[in-house]
């Protein structure tokens, strides 16, 4: 599959350097332009901070559901 419309990352960053982090990043934006939604598990603020949603889970309930402007 060269074109999915739904792309699930868990963790894609976890173990990256700043570069690489940037990197992975920077392609997810470049998908999210050509119409792709994008759905990534983080624990890392500032992987979530560059999402239009963010839906926080603790404890296996939702803890939260906010909509971001992407920094």
């Amino acid at each position: 599959m060269t074109a999915p419309a739904l792309v699930l990352a868990d963790e894609p960053t976890g173990n990256l350097d700043r570069g690489s982090t940037s990197d992975v990043l920077a392609v997810f934006d470049r998908l999210h332009a050509r119409g792709r939604t994008i759905v990534v598990i983080t624990h890392e603020d500032e992987v979530a901070a560059r999402a239009e949603r963010v839906v926080r889970v603790s404890d296996g309930r939702i803890a939260g559901d906010d909509r971001l402007v992407p920094a």
